[in-house]
């Protein structure tokens, strides 16, 4: 049996996280330059392998000095670490359409093994006869596991930055 290859559609997908800010609203930011794919030797997407990278530099929260901030040594350190990677470890149905994806998630030279809660779309062609489908990914990771641990402390109490970051992740693949 041959090994079907997905590729993701960068155009048709944004990944993305949320982190809340002086404990009282969230930031929201994107990564602009991503890269996946998923390879399978069966129909079943419980034997997947999935993996993603996204370019440190390509960070984006509306906020070039923000920007500045998490590109530098106090979060990312992009010139050290220029990627942060996922790659699935297993893969588990709770039902036809949900999954819970795991996998090692590297970020600043540390590897942790992750969970994202993961909604798979049916095949769709597209008007140019593309198949495609579409993965919605929810997770939480703290930030502190991967190195990430600039704060500032705030009069009133609490810190500017959570530690807990929400992964928000649409995006569509296409068949090889």
């Amino acid at each position: 049996m041959s090994t079907t290859k997905w590729t993701i559609d960068p155009t048709h997908s944004e990944v993305g996280f949320k982190v809340k800010h002086m404990m009282v609203t969230n930031v929201s930011g994107r990564f602009k330059d991503i890269t996946a794919s998923i390879e399978n030797a069966t129909e079943d997407f419980e034997t997947a392998h999935i993996s993603f990278s996204a370019q440190i530099e390509s960070i984006d929260t509306g906020n070039t000095d923000r920007d500045a901030h998490l590109k530098g040594a106090d979060f990312f350190d992009a010139a050290q670490f220029p990627s942060l990677n996922f790659t699935s470890t297993a893969i588990k149905a709770l039902s036809d359409e949900n999954y819970i994806v795991s996998g090692s998630l590297e970020i600043n030279g540390t590897s942790k093994e992750i969970d994202l809660q993961v909604e798979i779309s049916e095949e769709m062609k597209d008007p140019w006869g593309n198949t495609k489908i579409g993965l919605a990914i929810h997770g939480v990771i703290n930030r502190k596991d991967f190195g990430l641990t600039w704060n500032a402390a705030l009069e009133t109490g609490g810190v500017l930055v959570s530690e807990e970051v929400k992964l928000i992740a649409e995006v569509q693949f296409v068949k090889n």
